[in-house]
């Protein structure tokens, strides 16, 4: 029979769950919408990239398209930037406000975007205007939201909650693919070339209002004396923790770039150079991701056993080894099955860097800078190496030597290697958990 105090500890250790769990979900649904209204632009271009640069051909448009993709990406830095500084001056509730809101409003606009057809040579400017502010954005949602899911998290099962930044943010990517299909089946492409394209980024907007008002009721995780720390959201603070920089930069870069290939390129791939129908390619797409989404908390579960680090190096060492198979293989394919169950193993051993991707970063940084630190150092590599992934895929096949994309990806991978060699093991040097003995010192 237990006694009344062991009954109280356990009733408030499960009370102190149930908040966490809310918490983490508040969080991560503006996530989950920042993301969804992101990919759309992905996901529905092969259906509206034609009606903004016209006369190139579908190849063409699609190399057009995936540049704007690019550019977006490069505003990341500057919103990784802000939103960073935000976080560590003002406090991690206020930026994932900002962000949401900003993201919901740039969604309003693609929605109503002219297309060549009424505004001729202006529409493309148009839309590389509206991306470049969601691509604001985005770069100032992951810092925040990867800050903040960290410090929430309890220390135990640290990973595992924080895999859920990475749910959502898939998830996002999976529901803007469900959307994809459920819209194949009801309309023809012709009627979603035709304008139900907009429909998508309505949906993400009005998605974007129910995300505010979670994200409204969550708590600040920083205090006053630590948001006025000499130093707090400073980018030169941020250079004075050089191991920290260097290996996220590092390993970011590699990261975003096998992302971005394998969960949203590979779709143009199998459409443009397999052979795939839009339609088939949006399905197989959406189980592949469905699949994606569940490796994520089961391999943010692992890392609490065995390590960061460990999990970091399954990684990069796996991605030097499948994509020049993979790529192969899939090439030669013509059975869509098949190809469906060979993505999912660079997906299976992507999840090794996604499922911890936030939580990595945030044990470099100490917290007076760890939302710019996270933030703008992500920001940086993803925007050169994972916004880049189509345009340099596809401007490679434009070229003719798009066999060599896959051995590009290795070479990156070989860079992440020597990244990660230089990372600490969480369980002894996490400056959320261990910061008194933490080598990720102050230089």
């Amino acid at each position: 029979m237990s006694s009344p105090l062991s009954t109280n500890a356990s009733s408030a250790q499960n009370t102190e769950k149930t908040h966490t769990i809310r918490t983490i979900i508040a969080a991560s649904s503006g996530n989950l919408v920042e993301w969804f209204d992101f990919y759309i632009y992905a996901f529905f271009s092969v259906y509206f990239a034609e009606k903004f640069f016209t006369g190139t051909g579908e190849t063409g448009a699609l190399f057009k398209s995936a540049g704007i993709l690019f550019v977006g990406f490069l505003m990341r830095p500057i919103g990784g930037y802000i939103f960073g500084r935000i976080a560590d001056r003002r406090g991690r509730k206020t930026s994932m406000l900002i962000a949401i809101i900003s993201m919901c409003l740039g969604s309003l606009l693609m929605a109503v975007l002219p297309t060549a057809e009424s505004v001729g040579a202006l529409a493309p400017f148009l839309l590389l205007l509206v991306r470049c502010f969601q691509g604001i954005s985005v770069g100032g949602e992951y810092g925040s939201t990867a800050t903040y899911m960290s410090e929430v998290a309890t220390p135990e099962r640290r990973g595992f909650y924080s895999s859920f930044q990475y749910v959502t943010l898939i998830g996002g990517q999976l529901l803007a693919s469900l959307l994809a299909v459920i819209m194949t089946i009801f309309l023809s492409e012709e009627q979603i070339s035709g304008g139900w394209w907009r429909l998508p980024f309505v949906i993400g907007a009005l998605a974007g209002l129910v995300a505010l008002w979670l994200r409204s009721h969550l708590h600040e995780t920083t205090s006053s004396e630590e948001r006025n720390e000499k130093g707090a959201g400073t980018f030169r603070e941020v250079l004075a923790h050089p191991r920290a920089f260097w290996v996220v930069l590092g390993f970011t870069a590699i990261g975003s770039l096998t992302f971005y290939s394998f969960s949203t390129y590979i779709q143009k791939h199998l459409i443009n150079t397999v052979g795939y129908s839009k339609s088939d390619v949006a399905k197989v797409m959406t189980l592949c991701l469905l699949v994606f989404v569940i490796f994520q908390p089961l391999i943010g579960m692992l890392s609490d056993k065995i390590g960061r680090k460990n999990c970091m190096l399954i990684y990069v060492i796996s991605m030097i080894i499948i994509p020049v198979p993979f790529f192969s293989l899939i090439n030669n394919q013509n059975s869509l099955i098949i190809s469906g169950f060979l993505m999912l193993i660079p997906l299976f051993f992507l999840s090794f860097y996604t499922s911890i991707s936030g939580i990595v970063k945030a044990e470099m940084f100490p917290t007076y800078i760890r939302g710019l630190g996270v933030g703008f150092t992500y920001a940086i590599g993803n925007s050169l190496f994972g916004g880049s992934a189509e345009y340099v895929a596809l401007g490679m096949k434009d070229a003719g030597i798009g066999q060599l994309f896959p051995w590009y990806i290795v070479a990156m991978a070989v860079l992440g290697l020597i990244a990660v060699s230089f990372m600490h093991d969480n369980r002894t040097h996490s400056t959320i958990d261990n910061s008194e003995s933490s080598a990720y010192a102050r230089k």
